[in-house]
């Protein structure tokens, strides 16, 4: 069986964003796990407009052509590891709208979160893990939090985030987290295929 392969998705599309930090720090160190394939996925790349369908896709096809571009690229993926930008208290409209356009493609993957902002993003992440239970994801116990002290030194340019000890440790507990779970559910979800092909034979 391949190596599963993990998207790092970027869950911030404005022109200043910081979320380009934490994606090439945490991609860096992914990519460095023997046991999977990293791939970077930008939001801006897919601009989608607020929801606008007649019904979720786990109903019905989506119309937009970016919607259905989106969705084939979220379906080639066996995990992801978002970056959570924290706005009053949670995630980003452009996340939540993102995830929203997506629905089975989500199912039985691992999630993995890297935070950011006032208290390392916590409340966004959170809610994060919510969103990824409704949607059949396995949110994963470990997480980055790049709290506000941490945050402002890196932003300022006083620090680098792999010079600081404490979020390499946790990103590297969220990457071999993400990287178990999605060997393990990716075998799992190939055995009830086999499963489906076997009844339909």
């Amino acid at each position: 069986m391949s190596k599963p392969k993990i998207a790092i998705i970027i869950g911030s599309t404005r022109a200043a964003r910081f979320a380009d930090v934490p994606t090439e720090w945490i991609a860096k160190i992914a990519k460095s796990h023997a046991d999977i394939d990293v791939e970077v996925v930008d939001l801006r790349d897919f601009p989608l407009p607020f929801f606008d369908e007649v019904a979720s896709s786990a109903w019905a096809p989506s119309q937009n052509e970016v919607a259905q571009r989106w969705q084939k690229k979220v379906a080639g993926f066996d995990g992801f590891i978002f970056t959570a930008a924290e706005y009053n208290h949670g995630p980003t409209a452009v996340l939540k709208n993102a995830i929203d356009y997506a629905a089975n493609e989500w199912n039985k993957k691992p999630a993995g979160f890297v935070g950011y902002g006032s208290v390392g993003g916590s409340r966004a992440v959170e809610q994060l893990r919510l969103y990824a239970v409704e949607l059949q994801m396995a949110p994963v116990k470990s997480a980055v939090h790049i709290a506000w002290g941490d945050f402002l030194a890196v932003r300022q340019g006083e620090k680098k985030l792999e010079e600081i000890e404490h979020l390499n440790q946790a990103a590297t507990a969220l990457v071999n987290d993400v990287a178990w779970w999605a060997k393990v559910l990716k075998a799992a979800r190939k055995a009830d295929v086999i499963a489906e092909e076997a009844k339909a034979a």
